[in-house]
C-alpha cells in the first residue's frame, strides 16, 4: 500500500544528509547513509495536515490548545508499550538532545560526572562535556556478536566517581540492542541504590524487529518513574526531525519543575506548530504508515545479512534487536580506523558514520542508516563489496 522504493532526489533541499558533503570535507558525489533521518516521504496523513496548515498561511505564536495532542500520545504509549501517562509529566521541547543538556544543567553542578554507556551516540559526549560535567563511560561489553552492560563495572563506577547522571540509550544507537526487562530493571536498582538520575533516550522505541520488546524504563518500576526523564519524539518513527518537536515525560514533580526552570533560562518557549501538528497527527493516523515501514526495514536487514554473510567477508554485522541503523564490524579486515574511513570515502564512495565517534569501543566499526529504497542500500553494499574485497583480490 505503501511505496517505499522510490528514489526521491533530496539534494537542494537544505538536506543535512545531502547538501552538506563539501562543507563537512567530504566528496560532492559521495552517497550518504550516516545521520538517522529517513529516505521516505512522511505518512500521508502527516502531509495532508500540514498542507491544509500552510493553506491558512498564518504561522503566529502556537501550542496544543486541546486534549487531541496528548490523547494521540497516552493512546500510543498505552496500546503499544502498556505505559499509561499523565498530562502533567510532559514537557514538549525542539529535539531529545535539547532536553538532555536541559536535564543535565538542572540536575547536576559544574565539576559532577555523569555516566553514559559508549560506543553510543555521540551528542551524549558532547552534551556532558560541552555542560562542563565530567565524563564517565562505562564501556559496553562485546562477546560473540552481542553487547552487553558490565553492571559490575558500573556500580563501582557509581560509587568511586560519585555519578549524579546517567543516561540510557534504549534501544541502544548505535549497538542496536533493545534492553531486556530484567536489564533495565539492574541498572535501574543501581541507580536507585546511588541516588543517580536516569535520563532515558527513547527516541527509536518504535523501531523493535520481531523476538524483542521495548520497555518504557520509567514502567518498570514506580520506584523508577520517580527518579527518571523519558525522552522521546515522533521524529525517528514518522522521519520529522526537522519539524523539531520532542515530548519529555517527567513524572516527579520536583525534577520536571528544575528542568522547566532551565528550558526557560534558554529562552525557548512555544515549539514549532508544524512540528506540532505532525506529531499529533502521526500519532493518531501513523500506525498502519510505520507497521509497513517496519516490514520493508526488515527485509533491507535481510538483504544486508545476506549480502555481508555471501560477498563481504572480513565485515560482521552485529545483529540489531531495534533501530534503523546497523553496526559494521570491519576490524577482521586488518586495517586501522584511518584506512577504513579512507577507503570508504574515497574508494567506496560512501558517507557513513566512522566507529570512533561513538566513543570506547567504536573503533573499527561502521555505523550505516538502512532507512532507504532497497536499490541504494544495494548500490551501497556493492561499493563496500568493490572497495573492500575486490580490490583486496586483485592486490594478491
Amino acid at each position: 500500500m505503501f511505496d517505499f522504493d522510490t528514489v526521491i532526489d533530496r539534494r537542494g533541499t537544505h538536506s543535512l544528509k545531502y547538501d552538506f558533503a563539501k562543507l563537512r570535507g567530504k566528496p560532492a558525489d559521495v552517497l550518504p547513509l550516516w545521520v538517522a533521518d529517513m529516505d521516505f516521504p512522511s505518512p500521508p496523513e502527516v502531509l495532508k495536515v500540514l498542507e491544509e496548515r500552510v493553506k491558512h498561511g498564518i504561522f503566529g505564536y502556537s501550542d496544543a490548545a486541546d486534549e487531541g495532542y496528548f490523547n494521540a500520545l497516552k493512546i500510543w504509549y498505552e496500546t503499544r508499550f502498556g505505559w499509561s501517562i499523565e498530562l502533567g509529566w510532559m514537557v514538549k521541547t525542539p529535539g531529545v538532545v535539547f532536553a538532555i543538556c536541559a536535564a543535565i544543567r538542572s540536575l547536576t553542578n559544574p565539576g559532577d560526572a555523569v555516566l553514559i554507556q559508549q560506543p553510543v551516540y555521540y551528542p551524549f559526549e558532547s552534551s556532558v562535556k560541552g555542560n562542563n560535567r565530567r565524563l564517565v563511560v562505562n564501556q559496553l561489553v562485546l562477546k560473540d556478536g552481542h553487547y552487553t552492560m558490565d553492571l559490575e563495572e558500573m556500580e563501582r563506577q557509581i560509587a568511586e566517581e560519585k555519578v549524579k547522571l546517567f543516561i540510557l540509550c534504549s534501544p541502544h544507537n548505535p549497538v542496536g540492542r533493545v534492553w531486556t526487562r530484567e536489564e533495565l530493571e539492574a541498572v535501574g536498582d543501581l541507580c536507585l541504590k546511588y541516588g543517580v538520575y536516569i535520563v532515558s533516550d527513547e527516541i527509536h522505541q518504535d523501531f523493535v524487529y520481531p523476538g524483542y520488546t521495548h520497555h518504557v524504563f520509567a514502567n518498570i518500576k514506580p520506584e523508577f518513574a520517580e527518579q527518571s526523564i523519558i525522552c522521546t519524539a515522533p521524529t525517528k518513527t514518522f522521519n520529522l526531525a526537522g519539524l523539531q518537536i520532542s515530548n519529555i515525560f517527567i513524572p516527579n514533580e520536583k525534577i520536571r519543575r528544575a528542568v522547566v526552570k532551565e528550558i526557560r533560562r534558554t529562552g525557548y518557549s512555544q515549539p514549532n506548530v508544524m512540528g506540532l501538528l505532525a506529531c499529533q497527527a502521526a500519532y493518531s493516523y501513523g500506525e498502519e504508515w510505520l507497521e509497513g515501514l517496519k516490514k520493508y526495514l526488515s527485509a533491507n536487514l535481510s538483504l544486508m545479512r545476506d549480502f555481508i554473510n555471501e560477498r563481504l567477508p572480513g565485515i560482521k554485522l552485529i545483529e540489531p534487536e531495534g533501530t534503523y541503523l546497523a553496526w559494521l564490524d570491519f576490524r577482521g579486515l586488518g586495517l586501522d580506523d584511518s584506512e577504513i574511513n579512507r577507503i570508504m570515502i574515497e574508494n567506496a564512495r560512501l558517507w557513513l558514520d566512522e566507529g570512533s565517534m561513538f566513543g570506547a569501543g567504536g573503533e573499527g566499526f561502521q555505523r550505516i542508516n538502512i532507512a532507504c529504497p532497497r536499490i541504494i542500500l544495494q548500490q551501497a553494499l556493492e561499493r563496500i563489496e568493490k572497495a573492500f574485497v575486490l580490490k583486496a583480490v586483485q592486490s594478491w
